[in-house]
Order: structure tokens, then C-alpha cells, then sequence
């Protein structure tokens, strides 16, 4: 039996994470541009899964709650937003 392998990346703002939001395809622009608002640079990945479109960016988790904060103000809810450790898909 192997043991289980847990793996991250530290910066003095915490653990990055992975951050992906779902959203209509129609809201796209609408996200790109509460996005453009945070304060950190933010290089998104989209990708456009029907009926679905993902953007997904890098991110320290000492600044998700003023991402989540942002997007609830721009009426993306927290059901819109997943955090994963951002090398769950590498290990």
C-alpha cells in the first residue's frame, strides 16, 4: 500500500491555489472584467465546456477572500468558485 503524497507551494502570502469559476458563456465578459479589478495580476485560462465556460488562474490563498469578496460584489457567488491545491492535478 502507498502512502498518500502531499505536495505544495508556500509563498509569504500562503498555499497557491488553483481558483476556477463556472459561469454562463454570456457572463464571460462580465467576470474578465471584475477580474481585471483585483489587485494582483490575474492570467486567466478559459476554456468554453457547453453549456458551461471555466476560467481558471493561479492564486495565494491569503487573497481569496478579497477575489471572493469582488466577485460577490459583482454577483458571482460563492457557488460559482472552486479552490484546489494547485498541484492536485501534477501529483
Amino acid at each position: 500500500m502507498e502512502d498518500a503524497v502531499s505536495v505544495t507551494l508556500s509563498g509569504s502570502e500562503g498555499e497557491l491555489v488553483s481558483v476556477r469559476i463556472q459561469v454562463d458563456p454570456r457572463s464571460l465578459e462580465d467576470l474578465l472584467e471584475a477580474l481585471a479589478e483585483i489587485p494582483f495580476p490575474i492570467n486567466p485560462q478559459i476554456r468554453h465546456l457547453s453549456p458551461r465556460t471555466i476560467v481558471e488562474f493561479p492564486a495565494y490563498a491569503g487573497r481569496l477572500r478579497e477575489v471572493k469578496t469582488l466577485l460577490g460584489r459583482r454577483g458571482f457567488g460563492e457557488d460559482t468558485i472552486e479552490v484546489h491545491a494547485v498541484l492536485d492535478a501534477v501529483v
